[in-house]
């Protein structure tokens, strides 16, 4: 009997695995994250372009902001360079950039010959804030409310659709919250 039940018991879990982790209607970007309505962790480092400068999320209390993972190594982050940059135009929140585990020259030669999107740039030399912001990889883009409370995270690069779609009302809901 039991040379029977245990294959069928290992065919129905797999396919139990298969019909949920191959759904199409799966969002691939949606990865949980254990910080959405928790504290952000909060950094203090150098900035890129001047490492006498601290960057610090800590400053940015009080108001809703977005920091975003990057490294000159991520293809993906050169996607999304673009949108960032006119979304920084746009000035509807502070955007922090966090340098994640790369040198200083590269990122701030990216800096120079891209254009700086980045309210400021802090380096994340080794990629302990990194990995205190629970990051996979990158690029990656966080959310803050006013009340230093990380409200989404976005993995992947970012687009002129998820910028309207998620960040938008989500920052419109944050800043009428108020805290």
């Amino acid at each position: 009997m039991w040379k029977f039940l245990l294959p069928f018991a290992a065919f129905v879990a797999l396919a139990v695995l298969f019909a949920f982790g191959l759904n199409p209607n799966r969002d691939i970007h949606a990865l949980p994250s254990p910080l959405i309505g928790k504290p952000a962790p909060e950094f203090s480092l150098t900035d890129v372009l001047d490492p006498s400068r601290t960057v610090s999320n800590a400053a940015l209390k009080g108001q809703v902001y977005i920091v975003n993972v990057w490294g000159t190594w991520c293809r993906e982050c050169r996607v999304e360079h673009d949108e960032l940059l006119a979304i920084a135009q746009q000035r509807v929140v502070p955007i922090i950039g966090l340098v994640y585990m790369d040198k200083r020259d590269n990122a701030k030669q990216w800096l120079e010959q891209l254009g700086n999107p980045y309210t400021s740039v802090a380096f994340d030399t080794d990629g302990r804030t990194a990995i205190n912001w629970g990051v996979y990889g990158a690029p990656e883009t966080f959310l803050v409310d006013a009340g230093g409370r990380v409200v989404y995270k976005f993995i992947s690069p970012m687009t002129p659709e998820i910028w309207e779609r998620e960040f938008l009302p989500r920052i419109a809901a944050a800043r009428r919250s108020g805290a």
